[in-house]
């Protein structure tokens, strides 16, 4: 008997829940149907958008190739103008990359002050990867060290040349030279000893560090 109370019970439970389901249904099916469509377009959407921009950035890193094929054939007016183009209107990390490659081409061209300026710009650029921001201002430091004061190196790079970056001895490096080059030696010896007692400072950049501090050392002039 007790079994078939169970029965009964359960029965009459799955019909109640029945009848509240009808009745949801009833005040809320269509909010439920019209939030179902929203979800499904809402997806497809973010799908097809997703689709557009690799297509987009597709397109862009073809651009990149061609531009970068016009360098290797010896064309670097066109090849800027591509770059130039592609910076302007290009997609995903492209334009960045172009206006680094076309920097570089400005630097190779002999418009070093030119080029310095347009890593300077992407250095300071938000929208920029961090990663790229931080190489854009060692390319600047470097191109600057012939034609500019150590002051200004040192505003461009000085931050990196911490413990924590990645690129800290290329950016001690820089400094090293740009402080030997306006006869402060001392300064200079200071950075190049921080990258050769870095341990883990690139042999080739650590051998050139001490060769410098040989060179000092010998002169004398950082007593």
């Amino acid at each position: 008997m007790a079994f078939n109370d169970d029965s009964f019970i359960r029965e009459v439970n799955e019909e109640l829940r029945s009848d509240q389901f009808r009745s949801v249904w009833r005040r809320f099916g269509r909010i439920i149907i019209g939030l179902a469509v929203l979800i499904v377009v809402g997806t497809a959407a973010h799908r097809a958008y997703d689709y557009w921009q690799t297509q987009r950035a597709s397109g862009s890193g073809d651009e990149f190739l061609s531009a970068l094929k016009l360098v290797d054939e010896n064309k670097p007016d066109e090849a800027l103008k591509a770059l130039e183009k592609l910076a302007a209107e290009g997609h995903g990390s492209y334009p960045v990359l172009a206006r680094m490659r076309a920097a570089t081409l400005q630097a190779e061209k002999g418009d070093a002050a030119g080029a310095a300026k347009t890593f300077s710009e992407i250095g300071k650029d938000s929208a920029v990867p961090p990663a790229l921001r931080d190489a854009a201002k060692v390319r600047a430091g470097w191109l600057l060290i012939d034609s500019a004061p150590y002051d200004q190196v040192s505003a461009e790079i000085e931050a990196m040349a911490t413990p924590q970056n990645a690129l800290r001895n290329s950016a001690r490096e820089a400094l090293g030279l740009s402080a030997y080059k306006a006869g402060d030696f001392k300064k200079a010896r200071d950075w190049f000893q921080q990258i050769a007692d870095d341990a883990n400072a690139p042999r080739t950049v650590a051998n050139r560090a001490q060769i410098m501090l040989d060179l000092i050392a010998a002169s004398g002039k950082a007593a």
